[in-house]
């Protein structure tokens, strides 16, 4: 069936409130979106961080009426602080699979695809990583997971071992797994990561070489391969026990850094790491090195 979908441009400070506000009139979702194309960089630990000026956009069922949500939006709200409403009607369709439209096989470094479940690619001295969006991060549409992805796809990993610091939705760990490391360590805060991770080493038949755990589950071991495609602030405090995981003479993997930050993150692993050039994609840097 047909939905009603009312889309409200409004200040940082007042989406949160509109949106609780569109879910006690009946919306049957509620999402934000970006309305300038501004970035959002690295919140704090428990912020949701959203845009200066942010989208609120409610779904209701066909039997509610729009007209009357309007006026009881600006019955409640300050005028000036709407600054665009639209409604539109939006027919019913697969939800979960509406990420396709912006969702394509990608390929790195001339070795690894990564697709979408039906869009597989099987070139001859290739890899293929399926992989649909989820819950956890990690698909290789974003720069961080990109160059990540670019180097293990650069490397020779045959034989290697390797800890994924921050699985995400374990795409390092499986696409490392598929070039030929012999097992991977996956290791997230969040549980989430963790099944999705699971799913996706299953879904790509490498489920007997990759472990999940917690942190306060993972007991450190040294492996020939670090990636930890996290933030620069956890990044820098979390220095010393990632180094400590690299494999004297093994390589480790930083990511999830931005360009101005790029400098403390080096000085933070300095004494432990000999780091290559970073290596940019836009905004972001990727960080790699040797251990002596």
């Amino acid at each position: 069936m047909p939905w009603h979908q009312i889309t409200v441009t409004t200040l940082e400070h007042l989406a949160p409130t509109l949106a609780d506000f569109f879910d006690r009139q009946g919306a049957v979702s509620v999402t934000y979106m970006d309305a300038e194309d501004e970035p959002v960089y690295e919140p704090a630990i428990g912020e949701t961080k959203i845009w200066t000026r942010t989208q609120v956009i409610a779904l209701f069922e066909l039997d509610s009426e729009p007209e009357t949500i309007k006026a009881k939006v600006y019955g409640q709200f300050p005028a000036q602080d709407l600054l665009a409403w639209q409604y539109e009607a939006v027919a019913d369709q697969a939800w979960e699979r509406a990420w396709m439209e912006y969702y394509h096989p990608m390929k790195f470094a001339s070795r690894l695809w990564v697709c979408p479940t039906g869009q597989e690619q099987h070139e001859t001295g290739t890899v293929c990583l399926t992989l649909d969006p989820g819950l956890a991060f990690g698909t290789g549409t974003h720069p961080t997971t990109a160059l990540c992805l670019e180097w293990l796809a650069s490397h020779d990993l045959s034989g290697k071992t390797v800890i994924d610091y921050g699985c995400g939705s374990g795409i390092l760990a499986v696409a490392a797994v598929l070039l030929g490391a012999e097992s991977a360590l996956a290791v997230d805060i969040d549980p989430q990561a963790l099944t999705a991770t699971r799913d996706n080493a299953l879904k790509n038949n490498v489920q007997d070489k990759i472990i999940c755990y917690l942190p306060e589950q993972f007991k450190p071991v040294q492996a020939d391969v670090v990636l930890a495609n996290i933030l620069a602030k956890p990044l820098i405090e979390l220095a010393a026990p990632i180094s400590a995981l690299v494999a004297p003479g093994g390589q480790l993997v930083l990511s999830g850094i931005l360009h101005d930050q790029s400098g403390a993150v080096m000085d933070a692993y300095r004494q432990a790491i000999n780091f290559a050039l970073p290596v940019q994609q836009e905004d972001w840097i990727r960080l790699d090195g040797c251990k002596p």
